[in-house]
């Protein structure tokens, strides 16, 4: 008889942190439990890298990559556990807690595939985890909805920015409504419109117009030197085979994660493929402002007749002007303006423009609930409320528009 006791099956270990001190980061602790039971392990930097040479590698779906200040002075051996996890085709979700931007950015340079602040939000680790096996498991590619753009394509679009100076102006309305409009004037070969939604944390130009987020705006973002027409066209979305559209990334990134190297690539790309190019901005001044300012032919600004929006509005013009920037650009969108019978506002708009030494060249009405409810349905107001006024007067601005391009091309 045998005194060997026979041993208990054990699941096999399909995922691992690594850090330098897995008890910094109880929380993993406790979301790698929730997720994968007892079918995980823990390893320590230098310990990775020779884990990746035994067998019980080879059963490895995943690497949660854990690090905080301290351990940006070993990014390189970070880089290295990154590059060799992928060369053995085992997916790397990064965790991160006060590393900078520039950080983040060269290890998602290197290949890891998620970034997952830490503290960890409630659910969030599980979520990467199944983006990373939907990954695994590609559904046959959505092809209609992809931007096929043709190489050796220089268009020198012009470029169209909405840029609101306080929550709630309507610039996101504007910029979705207006490239949308521009779509409709357009004939002939198509896209000749792209909407660039570059509020990376809240924009929502992909639910005005009921569009998924793509994982592809993600890695275009974090490797624009090797993004070509492919990549970009990958990058888009098609909304009712007129207009192309970049959606937000599908999760919330720090804003100076994309430089302003990256914004012109993305920007000149686009210009290049299309007649219009509309971009959405986050309300925040980022370091790449200056960027999209000096790309713009116009620099739509959109204020309301409150305090909140001539204070931001002042604002908003000394930081250009002390940058020595170009605010001729600059053209000022008055939303929910008064009525044409409203004298008493007229008089307020006049006084407005007076103590900010602006001009509001573009009035936009009210257009009242059907406007909040068209962007809820993912419909833009062409569709959803044909005869609001609002919409007529996003229209009749891009018709202008439309009509100085093609005068400005008659001329050439």
């Amino acid at each position: 008889m045998s005194s060997v006791m026979p041993q208990p099956e054990t699941a096999p270990i399909t995922a691992c942190t690594i850090s330098r001190d897995v008890q910094n980061f109880d929380l993993l602790i406790e979301d790698m439990e929730h997720a994968l039971g007892e079918s995980w392990g823990d390893l320590g930097f230098a310990e990775a890298l020779a884990f990746f040479n035994q067998p019980e590698a080879e059963a490895m779906e995943f690497v949660a990559l854990a690090l905080d200040e301290e351990d940006e002075e070993n990014l390189v051996l970070l880089g290295e556990i990154i590059t060799q996890a992928k060369s053995r085709g085992i997916k790397v979700i990064l965790i991160a807690e006060d590393v900078t931007p520039a950080a983040l950015h060269q290890l998602l340079r290197q290949g890891a595939d998620e970034f997952v602040p830490y503290p960890l939000p409630e659910g969030e680790l599980q979520q990467a985890i199944d983006r990373l096996q939907a990954a695994a498991h590609p559904q046959p590619a959505d092809t209609d909805r992809t931007a096929n753009l043709k190489s050796g394509v220089d268009k020198q679009g012009a470029v169209f920015v909405c840029h609101g100076v306080a929550g709630g102006t309507g610039a996101t309305t504007l910029a979705v409504n207006l490239a949308w409009e521009l779509a409709l004037l357009c004939e002939g070969e198509t896209p000749s419109v792209c909407l660039l939604d570059f509020d990376m944390q809240f924009g929502t130009a992909s639910t005005y117009l009921d569009l998924p987020r793509r994982e592809a705006v993600f890695e275009m973002l974090s490797d624009t030197e090797s993004m070509d027409e492919e990549i970009f066209g990958q990058s888009l979305l098609t909304f009712e085979e007129k207009l192309q559209v970049l959606t937000a990334p599908s999760d919330m990134i720090p804003l100076d994660l994309v430089t302003a190297e990256d914004i012109s690539r993305i920007v000149e790309m686009a210009r290049a493929h299309f007649d219009y190019v509309v971009i959405d901005m986050p309300s925040t001044l980022v370091q790449w402002t200056e960027t999209v300012l000096t790309a713009a032919h116009l620099y739509f600004t959109t204020l309301e007749m409150d305090m909140r929006s001539a204070q931001n509005a002042l604002r908003f013009k000394r930081a250009l002007q002390s940058e020595e920037l170009p605010i001729e650009k600059l053209r000022y969108v008055l939303n929910r303006a008064p009525k044409f019978t409203d004298l008493g506002g007229k008089a307020r708009v006049k006084r407005l423009s007076e103590s900010l030494d602006i001009s509001v060249e573009v009035q936009l009405p009210d257009g009242g609930k059907p406007i909040s409810q068209g962007a809820d349905h993912g419909v833009p107001l062409a569709s959803s409320a044909t005869k609001n006024p609002l919409r007529r007067e996003i229209a009749k601005l891009a018709a202008s528009i439309h009509e100085l391009s093609e005068d400005h091309a008659k001329a050439a």
